[in-house]
């Protein structure tokens, strides 16, 4: 796998924290997201989503400023509503 470097949005760092959510499976998600979407609300956001095997198949959403270098994450959460699209 190759080496990506990002940085955490304080917010980031505590929702990883709080839902118990591994950086290996943000890291995985930076690195080869199934789906890449912009952020309706902010040209500068991407959304990145994967599949967690580990977590019963649940999409991972990454918000990543990809604008700056280097990227910085924003927030990262399991999307509901994405679980049946990839």
């Amino acid at each position: 796998m190759e080496s990506m470097t990002f940085e955490l949005t304080k917010h980031a760092r505590e929702v990883l924290d709080e839902r118990q959510i591994p950086i290996e499976w943000v890291e995985r998600t930076m690195i080869s997201p199934e789906l890449r979407l912009p952020d309706p609300d902010d040209p500068d956001i991407e959304r990145r989503f994967l599949r967690i095997p580990e977590f019963e198949g649940r999409v991972l959403r990454v918000a990543v400023n990809n604008k700056v270098v280097p990227e910085l994450v924003i927030s990262v959460f399991f999307d509901r509503n994405m679980r049946n699209k990839l």
